[in-house]
């Protein structure tokens, strides 16, 4: 956990909310050593592998039959 004093915190406040930001670590604001505020980074949710495309793709058609007449190839 990162903690600056209050009085730093106009002046830095980019560069630590970057850190925070690519580090996960929360950011403590304190005054006079007691914290004041806590600046949390939002982390993306992960989708599972297990059922990613689910409710994504469309049958177009008949998925059972073959898509065109069959033909028998003489080899």
């Amino acid at each position: 956990m990162i903690q600056i004093p209050l009085s730093d915190f106009p002046e830095t406040i980019q560069n630590l909310v970057n850190q925070a930001q690519m580090t996960g670590d929360n950011l403590t604001i304190t005054k006079e050593g007691k914290p004041l505020a806590v600046i949390q980074p939002i982390t993306e949710k992960k989708r599972a592998t297990f059922g990613a495309m689910k409710h994504r793709g469309k049958i177009l058609g008949d998925i059972i039959e073959p898509t065109s007449n069959l033909v028998i190839w003489d080899v």
